[in-house]
């Protein structure tokens, strides 16, 4: 088993030593462990295809305008602001 180490506040310090028969690595091994189950099911749940797709779609609407010019329109809402 692997040892790591954080820093808490003080006054939680102080509350878990009111509470010392909890085995408070448990707590946090579990903590750590569930968060990274939530962290894994959530990625498992990205579609990369509908992502690839949703792209594909915008990229086949999106067209160039006319007389627009994104420099000049950026320094143009610049010098609005300062």
């Amino acid at each position: 088993m692997e040892t790591i180490s954080t820093k808490i506040e003080k006054d939680t310090k102080e509350k878990m030593r009111k509470f010392s028969y909890i085995n408070w690595s448990e707590v946090i091994r579990e903590s750590i462990k569930s968060r990274i189950e939530d962290e894994e099911s959530r990625t498992r749940a990205i579609d990369r295809s509908k992502i690839k797709e949703a792209f594909e779609i915008a990229a086949s609407v999106r067209r160039p305008s006319k007389g627009w010019n994104s420099t000049t329109e950026i320094r143009k809402w610049r010098n609005r602001v300062s």
